[in-house]
């Protein structure tokens, strides 16, 4: 744009040729950050009152925590004090005793020789505390004062070096600097990882020196609304990196990319790709581990807000393979490109696969006949329950001792046959050939008595089949009770003269020799 503005003149304007009226995002505005890219927490503590004092009470951690140029400060502060202080002090001693009169009289004995004057006293001083020891300047045994104030130099000056001295020393070993040479990526991403949306970011070692059981946690902080109406800023909740299978565990010699799957358990279960600019939330990223040189505990922190979330990317690999060994491209730790991810959420994708299937859904007829046919099965049931009691309490009383005999050494046959006829959707016998050969007697035998007795057995054998199950085949299976009534001899069946296989047709006849 500058360039052509440059060429055609200041004048130049670029004129949208599009009748359409393009939609433009308004530029969202930066908003505070919780914990800065580099870690530091932005929050500071005020209205503290008289809580103040805390701070005097925990003074060698309130020095530590000071800024280097008030330590330094401190530092020279508190020794130049002590010196001034002691070295009045060996002044005003001299200045009592009147030994500054006397400075270079050789036949009198002061308390310290050789010191006659403030500049003297603050030399000696410097000479005893820093045990330099000239050979000059020193205490007399005619001095106790001295001997005394010698004594409590000695002391105080001990606490004073242990304090300053262990204050800068735990200053500069601080592991804080360490976490200068740990790398987060500026962005965040999601895409899919083994099938299943996953939050991603990756984490680099500069180092050579590893990180001894190195663990790495991750915070939401979003603000949101209780169902009773509280409202919570800054809420934070826990993401999980892998607690439950160790992957929170990292070995931290190349740059690893740490993975969150978004399941129903975690709170983007119903993060979009639309939702996400809409969204309020930043993502804090804590990486702890021991110094393999110092021993001390090391913490890096990072932050990621919802601006720093790349929908649909991945990281480009940084590892390669030279000769002899691995090498880690750094340049390209940043990287990301752009993969093809679902715009929806787990939420959204879950809900379309649980809906039911057009061609899985039973039609209407299908399923009124599948229940026509249960309420068959059932009502058919009832009746040959029915017709055993009937049977063992007074009907099995009506029918001749005969037709009670046949009825129970048939079973076996029923049973077989029941078990071939429900296995097809015929539910009654093809042919005459199919019932027992007395039943086939009976049949052709005339008479209005059989067959008064012929529909009772048919009623039986055509029920049969269709109220057979696992259970009365194996009550039906059990020894069926002899009755010991015998055949009246006057039965219709033996009245007539001839053999009632005679009057069967051919191929009855052939069927029933051949049983």
């Amino acid at each position: 744009m500058a360039a052509l503005r440059r060429k055609f003149g200041e004048d130049y304007q670029v004129v949208n040729t599009n009748r359409a009226t393009t939609f433009t995002a308004p530029v969202k505005k930066k908003r505070q950050r919780f914990v800065e890219k580099n870690g530091r927490c932005n929050v500071q503590h005020g209205n503290l009152g008289g809580e103040t004092s805390r701070y005097l009470s925990d003074l060698f951690t309130t020095l530590v925590d000071l800024k280097w140029r008030w330590n330094l400060l401190i530092f020279i502060l508190t020794y130049t004090i002590a010196w001034l202080v002691m070295a009045s002090m060996w002044w005003i001693i001299a200045y009592i005793r009147g030994d500054l009169n006397h400075g270079h009289d050789a036949s009198y004995t002061p308390c310290v020789a050789n010191v006659y004057n403030f500049p003297s006293a603050f030399l000696f001083f410097i000479e005893t505390e820093a045990t330099i020891g000239y050979g000059y300047r020193y205490i007399t045994e005619k001095c106790p004062e001295g001997i005394i104030l010698f004594l409590f130099q000695s002391l105080l000056g001990s606490i004073v070096d242990a304090f300053l001295i262990g204050c800068m020393f735990i200053k500069m070993s601080q592991p804080k600097k360490r976490a200068e040479t740990l790398m987060f990526s500026q962005d965040a991403v999601i895409s899919q990882r083994d099938g299943k949306l996953c939050l991603m970011f990756r984490v680099g070692n500069l180092r050579n020196s590893h990180m001894v059981s190195a663990q790495i946690r991750c915070k939401l902080i979003k603000s949101r609304q209780t169902p009773e109406g509280e409202f919570l800023p800054l809420d934070q909740c826990e993401l999980d990196v892998g607690f439950g299978t160790g992957a929170d565990q990292l070995f931290l010699v190349s740059p690893l990319t740490i993975c969150h799957e978004i399941n129903p358990k975690s709170p983007f279960f119903d993060l979009s790709q639309r939702s996400l600019m809409n969204e309020q939330f930043e993502i804090v990223v804590i990486l702890e581990g021991i110094v393999e040189t110092t021993g001390m505990t090391c913490q890096a922190r990072t932050s990621y807000t919802e601006d720093e979330v790349l929908w649909g990317h991945r990281f480009l690999p940084v590892m390669s393979l030279e000769e002899g060994f691995f090498r880690v491209d750094y340049s390209q730790f940043h990287s990301t490109f752009e993969v093809p991810t679902p715009p929806y959420s787990v939420k959204e994708h879950e809900e379309k696969n649980s809906l039911p299937s057009p061609l899985s859904t039973p039609t209407p007829a299908l399923t009124e006949s599948h229940g026509a046919r249960r309420d068959r099965v059932f009502s058919v049931d009832c009746i040959n329950t029915s017709e055993e009691r009937g049977r063992h309490g007074g009907a099995g009383g009506r029918l001749p001792s005969k037709l009670q005999r046949m009825s129970s050494s048939g079973k076996e046959d029923l049973q077989r046959k029941v078990l071939l006829l429900t296995s097809q959707h015929s539910e009654k016998a093809c042919s005459t050939g199919d019932l027992p050969l007395k039943l086939q007697r009976l049949i052709s035998s005339p008479g209005p008595e059989t067959e008064t007795r012929l529909q009772l057995k048919s009623f039986k054998v055509g029920f049969d089949p269709m109220t057979q199950s696992t259970g009365n085949l194996y009550q039906q299976s059990l020894p069926p009770t002899p009755s010991p009534a015998p055949v009246p001899m006057h039965s219709p069946l033996l009245s007539t003269g001839r053999r009632l296989e005679d009057t069967l047709p051919p191929k009855l006849r052939k069927m029933n020799a051949d049983r």
